[in-house]
């Protein structure tokens, strides 16, 4: 096991790097540049969307409306990397880690937008009549034949992406967060989990997109209350929070408590690692969800879709950064999920449960959206045949990963979602006139539109 987590851990430092960091963080800036930042600029256009596609046109193609599909991306996004991913950045890289994961956010909502952009215009139908897409068809059918390999690369890490960021990741955080707050045994966890995850999966992307449209509002209101609670508390901490998380995004963290000090790579590095691991734009992993959406417009899905970055990091993770900041725990040597309790319990009467709590609820819903994107990746490389192998196999896996080590599998997560960006960024370069001549249509039309009206 030794010499796999080292070898494993050589391959992390190198996907890592600099190159990796500055690709990701490139690519958002390119593509917000080019959107001449209309993410940011219409985000209310974006929130008014979403309300309105709560239903849907029957002339509308597609599985799920535009929320449900927003949902079940965000039911895949906000899991562990709200929760513990943060605690786990301000830990190693200090609290100046969280500037770069607002910085992840803010060029990744454009890359988010671009992804579902995409993935709606080159998405196809199986023989079952379902809308499939992602980053191994808008390869496939926007850069043509010479560029397949890239795509069924991207559908390889995808397929066993799911598995770690996805699954043993989630079951591993709920064991470890039920044992603590609660003495529930991992395995018990596991079993459970198994149990509902197994029964969610044989009803397919409606019953998944069913369960989150449900689940991820309700839970993320619970979270965000609560965090707000905490904030309120230490309200007076709140300025030097700030001050302080700039000053540490540019300058070395000395020891202080149980913080083992950080230099400035360390905040960048973890920042935007854990960033792109809680909001996942840029790893292609949305827009396997979006492609589904009831909609005849690309670009107004992208719009929705952008949303998802500004959840979960700018809003989800804020609080979960501050409230460890401003209640001094990051200090306390405490580390993943265990440190956001710790910031919770100070704050709040039962603070521990109530993350303990969302983390389960959370965790389980990332586990019900990841599986569909993996097994959309398993459906592209090997047929619609494999899909209920598939469900099989990665239901099974859920008790695996809640009784294994949470540093091996954080350390392989991180690896192949590296892995997974890769292919996802070169095609969002290459496919960036595309979207950028889609975008300014759309805006063109809707302005023609409003003067006619008026």
């Amino acid at each position: 096991m030794e010499a796999v987590t080292s070898i494993v851990n050589w391959i992390n430092g190198v996907v890592w790097g600099i190159p990796m960091l500055l690709m990701i963080l490139g690519v958002g800036l390119f593509l917000s540049i080019g959107l001449k930042l209309m993410p940011i600029l219409k985000l209310g256009t974006g929130f008014k969307l979403l309300w309105s596609g709560r239903s849907t046109d029957d002339a509308d193609k597609g599985d799920v409306s535009p929320f449900n599909a927003l949902m079940t991306s965000l039911s895949a996004t906000i899991g562990t990397g709200n929760i513990a991913g943060v605690a786990t950045a301000i830990m190693i890289g200090g609290p100046g880690a969280l500037f770069w994961m607002w910085c992840t956010a803010l060029v990744g909502m454009a890359t988010k937008f671009s992804e579902a952009v995409l993935a709606v215009k080159f998405r196809e139908t199986d023989s079952n009549g379902n809308h499939v897409g992602g980053p191994m068809y808008y390869i496939k059918n926007g850069l043509g034949k010479k560029w397949a390999w890239l795509g069924t690369a991207f559908a390889f890490f995808g397929m066993f992406a799911g598995f770690g960021i996805g699954n043993t990741v989630q079951s591993n955080s709920v064991a470890d967060a039920l044992t603590s707050n609660f003495g529930v045994p991992s395995w018990i966890t596991g079993v459970v989990l198994m149990v509902l995850v197994g029964a969610v999966l044989m009803g397919g992307i409606k019953r998944i997109a069913e369960v989150a449209g449900k689940l991820v509002p309700l839970m993320t209101v619970f979270y965000i209350t609560a965090g707000l609670a905490v904030l309120v508390v230490y309200i007076d901490q709140i300025p030097a929070a700030f001050e302080l998380i700039i000053h540490s995004a540019f300058n070395p963290v000395a020891a202080q408590g149980g913080f083992a000090g950080a230099a400035v790579w360390a905040a960048i590095r973890f920042g935007v690692a854990r960033g792109v691991f809680s909001n996942e734009a840029g790893l292609g992993s949305a827009p396997i969800a979006h492609a589904a959406a009831k909609t005849n417009n690309p670009v107004k899905q992208g719009l929705v879709a952008m949303l998802g970055t500004f959840i979960d990091t700018i809003i989800v993770c804020s609080i979960t950064g501050l409230a460890i900041i401003v209640s001094g725990a990051w200090t306390s040597g405490e580390n993943g999920a265990a440190l956001t309790s710790f910031a919770f319990s100070h704050a709040l009467p039962m603070g521990n449960y109530i993350v303990a709590i969302a983390l389960a609820i959370f965790a389980f819903t990332t586990i019900l959206g990841w599986s569909f994107y993996s097994e959309k990746c398993v459906q592209y490389l090997f047929g619609e045949k494999a899909i209920k192998p598939f469900r099989v196999i990665f239901t099974l896996v859920v008790p695996i990963g809640a009784i294994s080590s949470l540093e091996f599998i954080w350390l392989l997560a991180d690896t192949l979602n590296a892995m997974m960006a890769l292919p996802n960024l070169v095609a969002l370069c290459l496919l960036s006139p595309v979207v950028f001549g889609l975008t300014r249509e759309y805006f063109a039309k809707q302005k023609a539109l409003k003067q006619a009206n008026s």
